[in-house]
């Protein structure tokens, strides 16, 4: 294994040309105060897979490939599930 830095994220965004924005949580205990700390941040990464919304999806570090992105989508975790049945809303007029 390399040392590469492994994380674990959902997709919230994938309107862009091969890259999808994902959102990374990590929970944490302060070192002086105890109390714990949510935080999140969000990584613009680049995707090959076809990652839709919802998606979990774990993402490797890279080289960096433009000016924002420096990961890279390795493989889908899970993937959201799409309700086809819901009916769509029609246009009135």
């Amino acid at each position: 294994m390399n040392t590469r830095r492994r994380l674990k994220g959902v997709v919230t965004g994938n309107k862009m040309t091969k890259t999808v924005i994902v959102e990374v949580t990590r929970t944490f205990r302060h070192p002086l105060y105890e109390k714990v700390i949510h935080s999140s941040k969000k990584l613009f990464v680049h995707d090959e897979l076809g990652c839709n919304v919802g998606d979990e999806v774990q993402i490797v570090e890279s080289k960096p490939i433009s000016k924002n992105k420096c990961f890279v989508v390795e493989k889908i975790l899970s993937r959201q599930e799409v309700d086809e049945t819901k009916p769509v809303a029609e246009e009135e007029g």
